[in-house]
């Protein structure tokens, strides 16, 4: 697929199958292709829609402040030139943070939310949970071999890892080169600065928060913030980290399947 132009953005699309329209929105310092393990899969009876954040993947990188709320409008002026009215939207870590957005500012838009392991606010409560999280956030496009074989100062090891997991690797290295650096701090800078908290009561479509047992943000916490949105519900996935939808295919895909075809 070509790149959009969006709110004087190239934007990098991809549309696959035929439906009810899904959108996945990817996290931070990554792209579009996170979905592989899904697009195949909800294709065969949607049609999926997944593109690249500014700042990331194919999409274009300008040096200016972002914000989610721009990466929603991003989304917005997508779906319309797309002539997509309604659509189920689903998004993990910051996506899940552009589809809270979403839900507050273009309600109309939003069939069903669904926020994978994120919350609707960005504000670390402590400074210890401030760094934990940037440190997850950093790491998370190694969660696949994060926890296998670390040395002793948490990061993976090239030395211990594969063949296959060196090239992912040595992938994940190129894809934070210094040419995207100023982009990915840019976008963690709008995680930080960010909150839909005092907004959750307007949020009226059917809402998932998925989460997993294991991941930085206890599910307590998340728990929290679902009781607080009308129509939520919250789904725990066990023995699972930050990166479920890699980690747990087939349980997060099922989970997911289930409520949208409920919607």
């Amino acid at each position: 697929m070509p790149k959009l132009l969006v709110n004087n953005t190239g934007i990098y699309y991809e549309v696959t199958g035929q439906g009810e329209p899904l959108l996945f929105v990817h996290g931070l310092a990554s792209s579009s292709r996170s979905w592989k393990k899904q697009v195949p899969f909800f294709s065969q009876k949607y049609r999926v829609i997944t593109f690249d954040i500014r700042g990331h993947g194919r999409s274009d990188k300008p040096m200016e402040p972002y914000s989610i709320k721009s990466f929603a409008t991003d989304a917005v002026e997508l779906l319309r030139t797309l002539g997509i009215s309604a659509v189920h939207v689903v998004g993990f870590s910051m996506g899940g943070m552009v589809a809270f957005q979403l839900a507050v500012d273009a309600p109309e838009l939003v069939r069903s939310l669904v926020a994978v392991n994120c919350c609707p606010e960005g504000s670390m409560r402590t400074f210890n949970s401030g760094v934990e999280c940037f440190r997850q956030l950093l790491w998370l496009p190694f969660n696949d071999i994060w926890h296998k074989k670390p040395n002793n100062g948490g990061e993976p090891e090239l030395a211990n890892l594969d063949l296959d997991e060196e090239k992912v690797y040595q992938s994940v290295i190129q894809r934070m080169a210094v040419k995207n650096k100023l982009a990915y701090a840019s976008a963690f800078r709008a995680i930080i600065r960010w909150s839909v908290v005092n907004r959750l009561n307007d949020i009226k479509c059917p809402t998932l928060m998925i989460t997993s047992d294991e991941d930085f943000v206890p599910v307590s916490i998340k728990e929290g913030y679902a009781s607080k949105i009308p129509y939520a519900e919250l789904v725990v996935i066990n023995n699972s980290r930050h990166a479920a939808p890699r980690e747990r295919t087939e349980e997060f895909n099922n989970i997911l399947l289930e409520f949208i075809s409920r919607h």
